[in-house]
């Protein structure tokens, strides 16, 4: 998989851009504040429709702008995709590919395989389990596109309940209440059967991983807590997780219906990563949290390619800044060849051969 072309325009600081890239590793060097994580949000953005900042839409339209244009072919297996996205200052966004809207963003995760390195990805393992369940559904969509469709169906229908529950409390109607109960449950065991399995094929390429980029190998294991569940076996059927939640659901019902909001589901579950039987978030040293950390990304690119067969397109934003010079190494040790986008403000700091781009304010040429 590589990006043959990028075109934006009124894209952040970016009013005019086009972009063709080498086919290994392109190192984009210049100074903080120059638009080199733009560039990189932009590819991402073709992959994954959403901005790997977490930025609203609305941010990424240059000031004074009515609308930010994002444009770039891909190519994998002599098939190429062309994804184009206008992102209105007000309004939704509209998507292209290959010219015709496509059904979601299924259709566009089959097309376009992509992992990205980002310099806060220790938020992975340092904060709060709703980082952790993104890396996972992130994951399960690039494994399993239509897994696109199955999250967004399952968010939708825990925005339903809580907006009965929110609504009306104690008054609110039992029969709608059962309803979506049975809508929940259905849609909660497909999202935490993705989740599960997608955690199977993770696991033991992150513990290896781990021993190879840490100078301090340990046992590396994860345990996937289901809210109101406990701890659902792998491999458990999709009824069987339907009928834990359903019931789980009506046990918890009452209590939700106090608190005002849905407190069982995959939305609230949480995975424990343990290193030695200690809790990585809590009990682990810098340097343990950073080698998961890199090993949860290394881990999605081998998966990705153990699946597709190529490399998908790799972000390093700003990474080997924040690295030490042998897990850096390591690091690069571990990526497979394949097309390869990285920034730096220093460019002794990257320790890959490859092209070499100077980014000024709007603006990229060939160093």
């Amino acid at each position: 998989m590589r990006l043959l072309w990028l075109e934006l325009g009124s894209f952040r600081a970016y009013e005019s851009l086009r972009f063709e890239p080498g086919t290994g590793v392109n190192v984009l060097i210049g100074d903080n504040g120059t638009g080199k994580t733009s560039i990189l949000e932009a590819i991402g953005y073709l992959a994954s429709l959403r901005s790997f900042r977490s930025a609203p839409d609305a941010s990424l339209v240059a000031d004074g702008a009515d609308e930010a244009i994002i444009r770039g072919e891909f190519t994998a297996a002599d098939r190429s995709s062309l994804v184009e996205v206008a992102v209105p200052a007000q309004g939704r966004r509209s998507v292209l590919l290959d010219g015709k809207r496509p059904k979601g963003r299924a259709e566009v995760a089959e097309r376009v395989a992509l992992v990205a390195f980002l310099p806060d990805d220790l938020d992975l393992v340092k904060r709060g389990p709703a980082y952790r369940r993104d890396y996972l559904d992130e994951a399960a969509i690039q494994v399993w596109p239509v897994a696109a469709s199955e999250f967004s169906e399952y968010d939708r229908a825990v925005r339903q309940r809580n907006a009965l529950l929110r609504r009306d409390g104690r008054n609110a109607d039992k029969t709608t209440l059962d309803v979506l109960d049975e809508k929940l449950s259905s849609l909660g065991s497909v999202v935490l059967g993705r989740r599960l399995a997608v955690a199977a094929l993770l696991e033991p390429v992150v513990a290896d991983l781990y021993g190879e980029l840490s100078e301090r190998p340990g046992r590396v294991e994860w345990r996937y807590q289901a809210a109101g569940l406990g701890e659902p076996a792998r491999e458990s059927s999709a009824g069987a997780l339907r009928t834990l939640l359903i019931e789980a659901l009506g046990e918890a019902r009452s209590g939700d219906l106090d608190r005002r909001i849905t407190t069982v589901g995959p939305h609230r579950d949480e995975v424990v990563m343990l290193i030695d039987g200690r809790d990585v978030r809590t009990r682990a040293s810098q340097g343990e949290q950073r080698s998961i950390a890199l090993g949860l990304r290394v881990a999605a690119y081998r998966v990705l390619l153990d699946r597709r067969g190529t490399p998908p397109v790799l972000l390093l934003d700003d990474v080997f800044s924040e690295l030490d010079p042998g897990r850096g190494e390591r690091l690069v040790e571990q990526l497979p060849q394949g097309q390869v986008f990285v920034t730096s403000a220093r460019e002794e700091e990257v320790p890959l051969v490859g092209e070499r781009w100077t980014v000024s304010t709007g603006g990229v040429r060939a160093a």
